[in-house]
């Protein structure tokens, strides 16, 4: 039986800014379009939170009973370990789904728009069929096209649009560096396993790219985010606000650029996940100032 930290390990939780930037942005968004519906957005980021854990958990099982995790560098493994039975760690992520379908719907039922169900249903199946089921994407290099779906566009409209009801532009071109920033984790996690990924057949990203091209990629998914904030500032004069984030991105490129690999870009990760929180942050007071 696993124990209380090692599922707290299990769950990931330098993945969790991933969850938690959409919905601040999003809400940021609401606010400065004025129309803020604080309950709406607490409810939006304990949604979040739910379908990230879930698919942590998801991703641990199912690469867990396909042992590809058997060596793998980085955070806990509760199947990979042995820490936790594969029925454990499958009730655990669908128990997430589950209550994030739950609260989910209390946002639906407020909102009256029940389209929103098949978006909550799409992002359910993708956290699932990322690693889950007989062809995972995840092993198809379609991973971070997802990530920037589901952890940028959806989330950052979704929110925004709970509060709002309604879908804006300034809502849809904030996800697109939220969605890179999320795409960043996911980078730099599959350039760590990259040596150990191809063997096992799981064909990520990384590995179709190689190395090389990857660490570019990474840089790519950092810098980006900051050109978006400054171009918008024609809509949004305080969003630029987010640039005073970059000195956090100059360390993580930096390591990445000049070769690190396996236990060395675990601090990358950690030093992403701040970056993403910072950035997040200022992007959200600058759009909730100035729209």
């Amino acid at each position: 039986m696993a124990t209380p930290g090692q599922w707290i390990a299990g769950a990931r939780p330098r993945t969790l800014p991933n969850a938690v930037v959409p919905v601040v942005v999003g809400t940021g968004v609401a606010i400065g379009e004025g129309h803020p519906i604080w309950w709406r957005a607490v409810v939006a980021l304990l949604v979040a939170l739910l379908l990230q854990i879930g698919v942590n958990y998801a991703n641990d099982y199912s690469d867990g009973v396909r042992g590809t995790d058997d060596e793998r560098v980085g955070p806990m493994r509760l199947v990979g370990s042995r820490a936790a039975t594969p029925p454990q760690v499958l009730a655990a992520a669908f128990g997430c789904f589950a209550a994030a379908a739950v609260l989910g719907l209390t946002l639906v039922i407020a909102t009256r728009a029940w389209w929103i169900l098949l978006v909550g249903a799409a992002c359910i199946a993708a956290a699932w069929f990322y690693t889950g089921g007989r062809s995972p994407y995840g092993y198809r290099a379609l991973g971070e096209a997802a990530v920037f779906v589901f952890f940028g566009l959806v989330p950052v409209t979704g929110t925004a649009y709970v509060q709002t009801e309604q879908l804006s532009w300034p809502a849809l071109i904030a996800s697109i560096p939220v969605g890179l920033l999320s795409c960043s984790m996911l980078v730099v996690n599959n350039l760590r396993d990259v040596n150990t990924d191809g063997p096992v057949g799981k064909r990520t990203l990384a590995v179709v790219l190689g190395a090389e091209r990857t660490r570019t990629l990474y840089a790519v998914c950092l810098i980006a985010p900051f050109v978006v904030a400054a171009a918008m500032f024609p809509l949004a004069w305080l969003a630029p606000l987010a640039v005073l984030a970059a000195p956090l991105a100059v360390m993580p490129v930096k390591t990445v650029l000049h070769g690190a690999v396996g236990p060395a870009l675990i601090g990358v990760l950690q030093q992403t996940g701040k970056l993403q929180m910072a950035y997040g942050l200022l992007f959200s007071i600058g759009l909730a100032v100035s729209l």
